[in-house]
């Protein structure tokens, strides 16, 4: 199974944990979270965070998910990769955790590549038309 950190802003990490949770009926295993505020120091939490890797490498690998490309939690990120081991998403949102969760027990490279299609795909522009045409 791959583990899955969330490194991200705040309290974010955790309350995807939270709806991930709630979506699929329980809190799944090996998911855990780091957030990051704007009093900490990159370089004190980078060794926080080849910690909770380790935990989470059962030998299937890890899957980081930050938030957002270019700050401090995908900086820190983009230091704990390594390729087929350790692989870094950006931009999470719940449908790519859901995604990645739900195809987990894949390879590694199969599970990015289902995390990024569940975040592309869960982007969707709503409009009254959708609704009505659905009708719920």
């Amino acid at each position: 199974m791959v583990g899955i950190l969330i490194l991200a802003h705040g309290g974010l990490g955790d309350s995807l944990i939270h709806c991930a949770a709630h979506v699929m009926g329980e809190r799944p295993p090996r998911l855990l979270e780091l957030g990051v505020t704007v009093n900490d120091d990159p370089t004190r939490v980078l060794p926080r965070a080849l910690v909770l890797v380790s935990q989470l490498d059962s030998g299937n690998g890890v899957l980081v998910l930050t938030d957002m490309y270019g700050a401090t939690p995908s900086n820190i990120t983009a230091r704990l990769l390594a390729p087929g081991r350790v692989e870094g998403l950006a931009g999470v949102n719940l449908p790519m955790l859901v995604r990645a969760l739900t195809y987990r027990n894949e390879p590694l490279g199969a599970v990015v590549a289902k995390a990024v299609s569940g975040g592309l795909e869960g982007v969707i522009h709503m409009t009254p038309a959708d609704h009505a045409a659905t009708g719920s």
